[in-house]
């Protein structure tokens, strides 16, 4: 039985290195609100976050690790340290790995991180992160549990991509066998309801719940356009 249930709500809360919320262990209490507001489950970045999100809300977790490797544009999940670091510290149900068609550092291998999920601790699902259809049929060649478009024109082929890019969920949807997981630029409920529309088997949804900055960066900008008129 899939970890994940079909139709959930899933929030993404983290804060990275040069963000405001960064640093302050605060993150329990921003999964604690969205599970209150009805989150089903938690993206959330960073062994001790993951753990006190698991400890505060019991809600099942997507982990991963950002880490910035010098030879290598992939920062989520990149290398087998990650990968060794989510399985060992923490009880996440899920682990999630860019899988595009970037290189990654130290010349590693996905088909390698896969394989070492699966041999070490196989009642741990995995999800691939991805941009365009070539990446997702290849995730979903290595069985991926779970396939999301989080990478979507944030590579340099994808970039300039309006997203959410509901053709290409549908897309997703139609063709693979994993399950479809729909996530960036949910910002409106009214993209929401187009994305479901799709059909993915679940959603997620970040910067519009828990990145104040960013949230408070977009009335920023029509503040100053109607101002400037």
């Amino acid at each position: 039985m899939a970890h994940i249930k079909k139709g959930s709500l899933i929030i993404s809360c983290q804060a990275v290195k040069g963000e405001p919320l960064y640093g302050y262990n605060i993150m329990h209490l921003m999964a604690k609100a969205a599970k209150e507001g009805g989150a089903d489950a938690i993206r959330c970045n960073y062994v001790s976050d993951i753990n006190s999100i698991k400890a505060e809300t019991g809600l099942v977790t997507i982990g991963i690790i950002k880490a910035v490797y010098q030879d290598s544009d992939v920062y989520i999940t990149p290398t087998l340290k990650e990968v060794k670091a989510l399985l060992s510290e923490t009880d996440t149900e899920v682990v999630a790995l860019d899988v595009t068609k970037r290189k990654r550092p130290n010349g590693e291998k996905i088909e390698d991180l896969v394989e070492y999920i699966r041999r070490t601790k196989p009642s741990v699902e995995i999800m691939a992160d991805i941009s365009d259809m070539e990446e997702a049929a290849f995730a979903d060649s290595l069985g991926f549990d779970y396939i999301g478009c989080t990478m979507r024109s944030y590579t340099e082929s994808t970039k300039g991509i309006v997203i959410p890019d509901y053709d290409f969920i549908q897309e997703m949807v139609q063709n693979l066998n994993a399950k479809v997981i729909a996530e960036g630029g949910i910002w409106e409920t009214a993209q929401l309801e187009k994305v479901w529309q799709a059909n993915p088997y679940a959603v997620v949804i970040g910067s519009a719940v828990t990145r104040p900055k960013d949230i408070t960066a977009r009335f920023r900008k029509v503040t100053d356009s109607y101002l400037e008129k």
